[in-house]
């Protein structure tokens, strides 16, 4: 994994979910702080939605590995942000040899 270029500022971010005092709940993204990332698209793709087309478009985020456990390791049903772009993790792979990365696989989503 030579020639990665951590250039890009993300914030990482995990859902919470606290009682409403009325038997259900509220969720609230809260960051968990800034990574720096290389970020790399794949081929997109467009389907169909509910009421228009959807557009996703597959992105490979490179991170800084972390020890298991860390809050500061992304995982599965986080998020990344990147001002108002949002690109939810999909997976997490420790795939480097000398493991000093991270491999997060995410997708965004837009509307079209």
């Amino acid at each position: 994994m030579s020639g990665i270029s951590l250039n890009r500022p993300l914030i990482l971010e995990t859902l919470e979910r606290s009682e409403d005092g009325a038997g259900g709940f509220t969720e609230e993204w809260r960051a968990l702080g800034t990574l720096w990332a290389e970020v790399r698209a794949r081929s997109g793709r467009e389907t169909s939605g509910t009421t228009m087309p959807r557009a996703t478009v597959p992105y490979v985020v490179t991170v800084r590995a972390t020890p298991v456990g860390y809050s500061s390791r992304p995982r599965a049903g986080q998020r990344f942000r990147d001002t108002t772009r949002i690109f939810p993790i999909l997976a997490v792979a420790d795939d480097d040899p000398g493991r000093r990365y991270l491999t997060c696989f995410t997708e965004e989503e837009t509307v079209s």
